[in-house]
């Protein structure tokens, strides 16, 4: 018997178009004989759409979004209230497999409600999921742990409305610059700036806040960005280490997704014994972070040979040509649509384990 597999993606998110592009590669790669697959839209506004069961992939970014007349109306309340009842109600086995990057999709609130509807999921749980998009909360966890990171500075919307000649001085004092400023929960490159004097820094502050109201400041490490993939739940597996090699000084939103010359390198070219380092650096983060299922752990390598951690992305970019993909194909084969089934075997396996959790005395 097939397998009802729910697919979310869109979002109330300033990544919506980056979920879409995951959507359209992911609705086109499952095997749909084995699943009865339901795209479910999310607008950015939070409202669910769902047009039924999946007959055809999408043609094109424009399918992905269901028509006005297939939708729910109202509040997203009452939207995602008609979705769960209409089609979340179906018989035989679910899964829900969320494609949400950024806030309200990535940060643990979906999986939350996938939670309470006991369904199993694709991904990272409630407070993994929440982890991993926090850049501050993530950071001081990953210090506890032993983890080496570029030195920062963390601070809020108030305390730099309080303090913000201070806050500025205490930046470049304790970092100098160059530098870089992200907001505290997002990912893409979306907000982030590099900044190499002191208006710049200024100008970065201001322009993080609007997507957030806590940021990250860190010190500019020259060297290397590796990255890694991640899968599984108590016993992760970590994937050859790759880098995208590009001539971009600061590696930005548009960088990573509109640059047709980017180059992956897979596995990358490292000297003896940094391939295993950085994989099993990756492992311990991913387990002091509580991920499950995946993600994608990045990397800083300086000219010294000194690995940094940069951060962990725990729905990274996940279309046919993204590095998350491509490197566990060149790591043992795996193809994209196998990659999809490991993953949803991941969630089963997940639930099953809950299963055995007692709620009573």
């Amino acid at each position: 018997m097939k397998i009802n597999l729910f697919v979310l993606y869109g979002g109330k998110s300033v990544e919506h178009e980056v979920s879409l592009k995951t959507a359209l590669t992911v609705l086109g790669s499952v095997d749909q004989s084995k699943f009865d697959v339901y795209p479910v839209y999310i607008t950015r506004e939070g409202q669910w759409r769902c047009a039924g069961l999946q007959e055809q992939p999408p043609a094109g970014m424009e399918n992905l979004v269901p028509k006005r007349e297939d939708a729910a109306p109202g509040q997203a309340s009452e939207s995602i209230g008609n979705v769960l009842l209409r089609y979340f109600s179906v018989e035989g086995k679910k899964a829900a497999l969320p494609l949400l990057h950024g806030s309200n999709g990535e940060d643990g609130t979906v999986q939350g409600l996938l939670e309470l509807l006991d369904i199993p999921y694709v991904g990272n749980g409630v407070l993994g999921a929440a982890l991993t998009l926090d850049k501050d909360v993530s950071k001081r966890l990953l210090e506890q742990a032993g983890i080496r990171q570029t030195r920062y500075i963390s601070f809020g919307l108030g305390e730099w409305l309080e303090q913000g000649p201070a806050l500025m001085e205490r930046v470049q004092r304790e970092l100098g610059l160059p530098c870089y400023v992200k907001p505290a929960t997002l990912g893409s490159s979306i907000g982030i700036s590099r900044c190499e004097n002191v208006r710049q820094l200024s100008e970065g502050i201001e322009e993080a806040f609007r997507y957030d109201r806590r940021l990250v400041v860190e010190r500019e490490i020259p060297g290397r960005e590796i990255q890694v993939a991640v899968m599984g739940n108590d016993r992760p597996i970590a994937s050859m280490p790759g880098e995208f090699i590009h001539r971009h000084r600061f590696f930005d939103f548009e960088s990573k997704y509109m640059d047709k010359e980017l180059v992956m390198s897979i596995p990358a070219e490292l000297p003896e014994g940094v391939t295993a380092r950085i994989r099993g650096t990756a492992l311990r983060a991913y387990r002091a972070l509580c991920c499950s299922g995946l993600a994608r752990v990045d990397f800083f390598l300086d000219a010294e040979g000194e690995l940094y951690l940069n951060e962990i992305n725990a729905l990274p970019g996940f279309t046919g040509t993204s590095m998350y993909p491509v490197m566990w194909e060149r790591t043992d084969g795996t193809t994209y649509s196998e990659l999809i089934e490991k993953l949803i075997d991941y969630a089963f396996m997940r639930h099953a384990e809950k299963e055995t959790i007692r709620y009573t005395r």
